[in-house]
């Protein structure tokens, strides 16, 4: 059952480039992609995976690691922060299962915890670089 409303575009506010000038619900669309959409857990998590891909200091350890596996000093000399801000977002990044790391006598070597995560990183930067289009 879909419901109507010619009031809605005299909502303040409404702009009719962005919006539908009618409120009418496609209720078995609705439900086939309710149906569809991942549990809550699994959007909980995935929104915390684009949360820490989305602090530009992050990105730039994950950019890094996807080219090579580097210590903490490496990626501090790298990034010009200091060793301990390094490791602080290296466990985030850890607890979020981005990265993974080895130890190496007395040097913990970080790397991309899988390809996934490099084909994230990778989509990522493809698609920031495409033209906008920005009507």
């Amino acid at each position: 059952m879909s419901t109507h409303s010619d009031r809605f575009a005299d909502t303040p506010g409404f702009d009719a480039d962005d919006a539908c000038s009618a409120l009418i619900v496609d209720e078995g669309a609705v439900a086939q992609v309710r149906e569809g959409c991942v549990a809550p857990d699994l959007l909980e998590r995935t929104a915390g995976l684009f949360s820490a891909m989305g602090d530009p200091t992050r990105l730039r350890l994950l950019e890094a690691l996807a080219i090579e596996e580097l210590c903490v000093c490496d990626l501090a000399q790298l990034t010009q922060i200091s060793q301990s801000g390094v490791s602080h977002q290296l466990r985030a990044l850890r607890r979020l299962g981005l990265v993974g790391f080895r130890r190496d006598g007395n040097r913990a070597i970080y790397r991309l915890a899988d390809d996934h995560v490099r084909a994230l990183l990778a989509q990522g930067f493809v698609h920031a670089a495409e033209p906008r289009d920005e009507r």
